[in-house]
């Protein structure tokens, strides 16, 4: 496994312009380390976009779902910081996922990271996530400047929890169904990687092929649980 648990926050999200200098103290200086610091949560990291939407995305990787839906990170969640609540309404266009992690391999971390977005009917749910992780997934682990290849499912119960933190952002917030990772060392090559994934993921899913919501990042800051 490349990802550091089987649990993982994905989020995607816009500012409005004026607050970007306060989000990167506020997100360096006290939210990551905040996360990082509650049992189970193992690492974070912010990345930047260099093609496609939202400006920014967020992976928390983490022991396990148990975790993210436990009281030690609702707690956090439902008693935000000042400065927490002066931050989070400048967000949008927010897209969060309390995620299981249903595949990941690799070598490491990569400084560049595609993300895909879609959802696929619930009855054919486990028969695309079976393929996809035994036969579209494990070849693209194996290509030039991929580090790692990762599959998360949303736990729909988990990330549609009402906090305090999440009702003090402006907008709602969307819950994408199923999320594939790719890291690697350049932009090219996730894109590339990104751009055969998706071609086979609309052959598998044929005439219920999913719209994919394609995005690549590039990292900004990232912390581990560590004094």
């Amino acid at each position: 496994m490349s990802l550091a648990g089987s649990g993982a926050v994905c989020i995607w999200h816009d500012l409005t312009p004026e607050a970007t200098d306060e989000f990167y103290q506020w997100h360096n200086r006290e939210h990551m380390p905040e996360r990082v610091g509650i049992p189970g949560f193992l690492r974070g990291r912010r990345y930047i976009a260099v093609a496609g939407s939202p400006t920014y995305f967020n992976l928390y990787e983490a022991d396990s779902t148990e975790v993210l839906g436990g009281n030690d990170y609702l707690d956090r969640l439902n008693a935000p910081t000042e400065w927490t609540r002066r931050v989070v309404p400048s967000f949008r266009r927010v897209s969060r996922s309390i995620c299981r992690v249903v595949y990941s391999e690799g070598v490491g971390q990569g400084g560049f990271m595609l993300t895909q977005r879609f959802e696929v009917a619930a009855a054919e749910r486990p028969g695309a996530l079976e393929t996809m992780r035994s036969r579209l997934l494990p070849p693209l682990a194996e290509r030039k400047g991929i580090a790692g290849v990762h599959l998360c499912v949303a736990d729909e119960a988990i990330s549609r929890i009402e906090t305090a933190e999440k009702k003090a952002r402006a907008d709602a917030t969307a819950v994408p169904g199923c999320i594939v990772l790719i890291e690697g060392t350049s932009e090219e090559d996730v894109r590339t990687a990104g751009e055969l994934l998706a071609a086979e993921v609309r052959t598998l899913l044929g005439g219920s092929a999913p719209s994919i919501d394609t995005s690549i990042y590039q990292l900004q800051h990232a912390r581990s649980k560590a004094p």
